[in-house]
């Protein structure tokens, strides 16, 4: 039996018994806090990262954390992007790049991606990002470099948001937020970027008056 498969025996027997009252109440219909897009990177345990339990996330994850801009062609992004801000009105989203990137460290290395043509595509629309990083990170390392890149691609795909109707009007009506992180596979770190600041800080300072209303 593969681990995975096992695991779920072990879900029904021990973790769902336990949980019963909390999915009862989740098979009535679900109002997540916040969309929350990050990359396929197996990596990336999104309830891990942000202690949140089933139905507090709607999740949506993709090679690159990306967001294409808004066009008339339907495509599982877009529908799930109108779906959470249209239909579910949650009041945040967020986008959460990772360091160890596979995907971005295939868009800045040339021809990395010959082989995989659909990739290839998909990640042109990171393509902007990548050019930053040409012309602003010369004289920096490598790993320097991919950082810059981490951080700009969350950027940019924040800014392809914005172009989505039902986010335009959200953000118009004051009913929306939006957040850009990267997440420190190595450290656990999380930095949140502020837009006022032009800059990515830890989550921990980003949203300090926050957690402290929480505490």
């Amino acid at each position: 039996m593969p681990h995975f498969a096992a695991g779920v025996v072990r879900f029904q027997e021990e973790v769902f018994p336990e949980k019963k009252a909390m999915f009862q109440k989740l098979s009535l219909g679900q109002s997540p806090e916040a969309l929350f897009i990050t990359c396929s990177d197996s990596r990336i345990e999104t309830a891990m990262i942000t202690q949140t339990d089933p139905g507090e996330l709607f999740i949506c994850r993709n090679a690159g954390n990306i967001v294409p801009p808004h066009t008339n062609h339907t495509g599982a992004m877009t529908a799930s992007i109108e779906f959470a801000i249209g239909a579910l009105k949650v009041p945040h989203i967020v986008i959460c790049g990772h360091t160890e990137c596979g995907a971005m460290k295939g868009v800045i290395e040339e021809g990395a991606l010959d082989a995989l043509p659909h990739m290839k595509e998909w990640l042109g629309y990171s393509k902007a990002a990548v050019d930053i990083v040409a012309a602003l990170g010369k004289g920096k390392t490598d790993a320097e470099k991919m950082m810059m890149l981490l951080e700009q691609n969350v950027v940019l795909q924040l800014q392809h948001l914005k172009t989505h109707p039902t986010v335009a009007m959200r953000l118009a009506l004051g009913e929306l937020q939006l957040h850009g992180w990267v997440y420190d596979i190595a450290t656990g770190e999380v930095h949140a970027y502020d837009e006022e600041q032009n800059t990515f800080i830890p989550v921990s300072e980003r949203y300090v008056e926050s957690i402290a209303a929480l505490a």
